[in-house]
């Protein structure tokens, strides 16, 4: 890794770090602003570092849904929703395309995935009323995302399984828990940082 790669991953982490008490305040400029860069600067060295053209593009959109998510309202949700289901198509057909094959995945995790997924993708879909279908589009997405992980493994089957928690966080806090739930101010950096955390391990599951 070079001198000016390793200065961009540090660039990223401090918004990061920045944006973690900021995780539960109002939508502001400067939140959004925080919330954006340490994605786009992953897309950035993704770029630099002449990474498969959809692993940019799956940064890049999950910066774009990072910008929506940091509004408030039912249309900002639905385009960060959008934003993150490209994204997870992307690292679907990327990691299917550059794994190792079925036979490289191991059973228990495939199993655990897929059991994950229809459990708890049944309950959030039962509680998200009318945004039912687009959700439960979602959570096949990223099951599907999972699944491509898997035939790759180590890094980034790692990151992969914590943008799938941060997902499913995500979810309780939209769907189930109230916005005064004694859990939300746990929840929402326990979000940014298994989000954020994620997507750096399958970056450098690419780079390395």
């Amino acid at each position: 890794m070079t001198l000016l790669i390793e200065t961009m991953a540090y660039a990223a982490a401090i918004p990061a770090a920045v944006y973690l008490p900021y995780a539960r305040r109002a939508p502001s400029v400067f939140r959004t602003v925080i919330k954006t860069l340490p994605l786009s600067i992953f897309a950035v060295i993704a770029l630099a570092t002449d990474a498969p053209w959809l692993l940019v593009a799956a940064l890049a959109l999950s910066a774009l849904g990072d910008a929506c998510l940091a509004q408030e309202g039912e249309m900002s949700f639905l385009a960060g929703l959008c934003s993150f289901l490209l994204a997870h198509i992307a690292y679907a057909v990327i990691f299917l395309a550059h794994g190792g094959g079925w036979a490289a995945a191991s059973a228990p995790v495939l199993s655990a995935i897929a059991v994950f997924s229809l459990v708890y993708g049944s309950f959030l879909v039962r509680r998200a009323g009318q945004l039912a279908v687009p959700v439960a589009i979602y959570v096949l997405a990223i099951a599907v995302m999972g699944f491509g992980a898997a035939t790759i493994g180590g890094t980034v089957l790692l990151g992969a399984l914590l943008f799938m928690a941060s997902d499913a966080i995500l979810g309780a806090e939209k769907f189930v828990m109230a916005d005064d739930h004694r859990l939300a101010n746990v929840s929402a950096p326990a979000v940014w940082i298994l989000y954020f955390a994620g997507q750096a391990l399958i970056l450098c599951g690419f780079m390395t």
